[in-house]
C-alpha cells in the first residue's frame, strides 16, 4: 500500500512538470524515511549503487569517442570506410553505414556514433545530391546498430544488471 501511494505521488510531481530526476528523488526519499530508514543508510546505497569498477567503462566510452573525434580517427575510419564500399552504387551511404559499425566497436554510444560521423557525413552527403533528410535518417538509423556490437555501453550495462562476465 505505502509503495502504492509514493508511486502515485511519482506519477503526480511529474505531471505537475517537476523533472523526472527530482521526481524520483522525492519520491524515493519520501519512502525511505515513511518506512524508518535513517538517512545514512540512504546515502550508503547511492554510494554503493554508483561504487562499480565495471561501471567506469561507460565514462571511457564516452571519453574514447570524444578523443577519436579530436585526433582525427573518426576521418580515417570514413577514408577505410570509402576505400571498402565507396565505389558502389549508393556509396557515401554505404560509406556511412560501415564508418558506423567501425566508429561503434570502439567507442560503444549510438549518440557518440551520430555525432562524431554525422558531423562530417552529412554534409558531404548533401554536397553529393542525397537529400538532407535521407543523409540525417541514414546516419540515425546506422548509429543506432552501434549498441549491439560489442564492446558498448548496454552490453556493459546487461553485464553488471545480470551478473554476467563483461570481459
Amino acid at each position: 500500500m505505502l509503495v502504492g501511494i509514493f508511486f502515485l505521488a511519482l506519477v503526480v510531481m511529474m505531471l505537475l512538470g517537476i523533472p523526472v530526476a527530482f521526481s524520483l528523488g522525492i519520491a524515493s526519499a519520501g519512502y525511505m524515511l515513511a518506512t524508518g530508514t535513517s538517512l545514512a543508510m540512504i546515502v550508503q546505497r547511492m554510494v554503493n549503487g554508483a561504487n562499480s569498477f565495471t561501471m567506469l567503462a561507460i565514462p571511457f566510452f564516452f571519453m574514447a569517442g570524444e578523443l577519436m573525434n579530436i585526433s582525427g580517427v573518426t576521418d580515417k575510419i570514413i577514408e577505410l570506410a570509402k576505400a571498402l564500399v565507396g565505389h558502389m552504387k549508393g556509396g557515401l551511404a554505404q560509406v556511412n553505414i560501415v564508418a558506423s559499425m567501425f566508429f561503434a566497436g570502439v567507442s560503444g554510444s549510438a549518440t557518440a556514433d551520430t555525432a562524431a560521423l554525422g558531423s562530417s557525413l552529412i554534409p558531404a552527403m548533401v554536397k553529393e545530391g542525397y537529400d538532407l533528410d535521407f543523409s540525417a535518417a541514414i546516419t540515425v538509423a546506422s548509429s543506432c546498430v552501434g549498441p549491439i556490437i560489442p564492446p558498448s555501453i548496454t552490453l556493459v550495462l546487461y553485464g553488471i544488471l545480470t551478473g554476467t562476465d563483461v570481459g
